[in-house]
């Protein structure tokens, strides 16, 4: 994977289809993207994709396999690939349902009676479980030979868990695998793999040793084909630094509370911390398809310091209320907060920039949202129209919004960062932080006699970028104004 800056994006979002994607990627940020990655674009039931029910083709509405692979002749990819669970519109689970234990998929999915001693967990084994229900993590499989019982669902209803422990998983795991190598893959993002290792009487998330060995398994499969994994938890930071002692990648999630805290406060201390002791081999964000993360910062940040940035998202956002995260926008998702960065940050552009300037500055290749990368603010059309919470950071750009959003001051400074970030030779060499006051950050970056350097007073909203000129090693600032 190069490093360079990486758009997320869903392949309908900036455009209509994956031609649309390509077509606007080279028009207009071919210098500030090197990668990207596509989320979920094949056919699915639910969860904007993240409910598959084949990795075999693309969903025709975003276009076919030749549209993925032109894509991929242009840019590194990444694709994702939900281990944990299927659809439960998929021809396997359907299978399942009609044919009951005489299907060839009857050991693909968690039944209940098979996996608990008494075929039903007790209260106490529930409670241990790490879950997104305030009930057990089932769904009710109704059989065509008119039997029904328990199996094991930790999402949404659409998507039925998968047991990696049994052979036909893992010919099945193997098989969508090898699939979406053969179409373009430099890396696969494994979605919610810590949910896929369970065991009785635990909390069925990140059990030891299960999880290494599922990722050595799914390791072993994409290094013969050259791609790299990309394992997605959202948790403790201390889980990340296990990974990355792994020798994976990893995800910086806890850069996005981190930087609000220092930017809504003033102080940088907690900040500089982080930038200290996070992993090296890592993909940092500020935004994604889900929601700015708060369990990520968890004695990164105070307790008291978690709540009070969490709660101020509401008092100096723009446009964001905390009822966008309850029931009523079907979201009860406590570990995150919903709304796009820009607006985070007040839709403050003086501000935003100097977010984006320390994640480029960062240890790790940067990952950009496409509604960060054109400074979005909330949508909250989107959100009334469906009453789904993390829509209000989702909003589909025409190809005529886009020719007019680059040409904001904010986004054509971002777009000036981010090539700035691909192009210079300092990024690919050490990370420094100099000491400083306590709302201030001084981070050098140096490789061989090149050398980056960003000042930012975090209390007056300022910042400052040095760099070596390669020719006669001078000093020169780079302009960035809004």
């Amino acid at each position: 994977m190069k490093n360079k800056i990486m758009l997320i994006t869903y392949a309908d979002s900036m455009g209509s289809n994956l031609h649309d994607l390509t077509e606007v990627l080279n028009r207009y940020f071919k210098h500030a993207i090197g990668s990207v990655h596509i989320l979920p674009f094949f056919p699915s039931s639910g969860d904007r994709g993240f409910a598959p029910m084949t990795y075999r083709e693309v969903d025709p509405a975003f276009g076919d396999w030749k549209d993925v692979e032109r894509l991929a002749g242009d840019y590194d990819l990444m694709f994702d690939y939900m281990i944990n669970h299927i659809s439960a519109k998929s021809e396997y689970y359907q299978d399942f349902l009609k044919h009951k234990d005489a299907s060839i998929y009857h050991d693909l999915f968690i039944r209940y009676q098979d996996f608990w001693e008494n075929g039903a967990p007790t209260q106490e084994q529930v409670d241990a479980i790490y879950k997104r229900k305030p009930k057990a993590p089932s769904v009710t499989a109704h059989f065509a030979d008119g039997t029904a019982e328990e199996v094991w669902c930790t999402f949404d209803e659409e998507q039925i868990d998968i047991n990696c422990q049994s052979e036909t998983a893992r010919s099945f795991i193997r098989e969508n695998l090898e699939e979406l190598c053969r179409h373009g893959a430099t890396m696969i993002r494994l979605d919610a793999f810590a949910y896929a290792t369970k065991r009785a009487g635990t909390s069925c998330f990140f059990i030891e040793p299960e999880v290494w060995e599922l990722l050595s398994m799914t390791d072993e499969i994409l290094k013969p084909q050259h791609v790299e994994l990309l394992p997605e938890i959202h948790e403790h930071y201390t889980m990340q630094k296990k990974i990355e002692e792994k020798d994976y990648y990893v995800y910086d999630f806890a850069l996005p509370m981190l930087l609000l805290n220092a930017l809504y406060y003033g102080k940088a201390d907690y900040l500089k911390h982080w930038l200290t002791i996070c992993p090296r081999k890592q993909f940092t964000t500020l935004d994604t398809h889900d929601g700015i993360g708060v369990v990520d910062v968890k004695d990164l940040l105070p307790d008291d310091e978690i709540e009070r940035t969490k709660e101020d998202i509401f008092q100096y956002g723009a446009n964001v209320k905390k009822v966008y995260n309850t029931a009523k926008y079907n979201n009860l998702d406590i570990y995150q907060v919903n709304c796009s960065y820009y607006s985070a940050l007040g839709d403050d552009d003086r501000a935003y920039l100097i977010a984006r300037a320390v994640q480029f500055f960062a240890p790790g290749i940067p990952q950009v949202y496409y509604v960060g990368l054109l400074a979005g603010k909330n949508d909250l059309q989107l959100l009334e129209e469906t009453k789904v919470g993390r829509n209000i950071n989702r909003h589909y750009y025409t190809l005529q919004e886009i020719e007019q959003e680059v040409k904001r001051p904010v986004v054509e400074q971002l777009l000036k960062l981010m090539e700035f970030r691909n192009t210079y030779p300092a990024f690919d060499g050490t990370f420094e932080i100099k000491e400083t006051a306590a709302e201030c950050l001084h981070i050098i970056r140096r490789s061989g006699e090149v050398v980056a350097e960003l000042q930012v007073d975090f209390k007056r909203r300022v910042m400052q970028i040095d760099y070596m000129d390669e020719k006669d090693c001078s000093m020169h600032s780079l302009p960035i104004e809004v």
